[in-house]
C-alpha cells in the first residue's frame, strides 16, 4: 500500500513564489501556535488555581482563523492545509514532549528545512492533487513538472 511519496519538484519562477509562500505560512502558524502554547504554560505554571486548558491543535486553528487571519492577508494566498497540518505537528510535538519522548518544540527558523504537506484522499473526489506523466498538480500552485 503507497502512503506517500516524495519527488523532486522542477517548479517555475511564479510557482517557486507560491511553494515559499506555502512554506512561510506554515512556519508562521507553527511559531505562533508555540508562541501561544508556551504562554498558556507559564500561566499554568505562575496560577496554578486559575489553569487555562491547553489547546488542542483544532483549538489553534480556530483562534488562528479568528485572530491571526484577519491581520495577515497572505494567508488567504495558499492552501488551507498549509497552517493546519503545521499546528497538527506543533500538537503532536507538544504530545510528544508531554510522554517524555522529545524535549519541548523548537520555533521554525526562515530558510532551514522550509515545508508543507499537500493532502490527497484517494476516497474524495475533491482534485485536490493530480498526478499527471510527469507532473504534479498542487492546490493554489497549479501543475508543476518533476523528476
Amino acid at each position: 500500500m503507497l502512503l506517500g511519496f516524495k519527488t523532486e519538484l522542477h517548479p517555475t519562477k511564479g510557482q517557486k513564489t507560491l511553494l515559499a509562500k506555502h512554506a512561510g505560512v506554515a512556519r508562521h502558524a507553527y511559531n505562533w501556535g508555540l508562541w501561544l502554547t508556551r504562554n498558556i504554560l507559564d500561566h499554568n505554571s505562575n496560577n496554578p488555581s486559575g489553569k487555562l486548558k491547553f489547546p488542542t491543535a483544532i483549538d489553534l486553528h480556530k483562534l488562528l482563523v479568528a485572530m491571526v487571519k484577519p491581520n495577515n492577508y497572505w494567508y488567504y494566498e495558499v492552501s488551507k492545509t498549509a497552517p493546519q497540518y503545521a499546528l497538527r505537528y506543533l500538537s503532536n510535538a507538544w504530545k510528544r514532549c508531554f510522554s517524555k519522548v522529545s524535549d519541548q518544540p523548537k520555533f521554525k527558523k526562515k530558510g532551514r528545512d522550509d515545508s508543507f504537506p499537500a493532502e490527497c484522499y484517494a476516497n474524495t473526489l475533491d482534485g485536490s492533487i493530480s498526478v499527471g506523466f510527469n507532473q504534479i498538480k498542487l492546490p493554489r500552485i497549479g501543475w508543476v513538472k518533476n523528476a
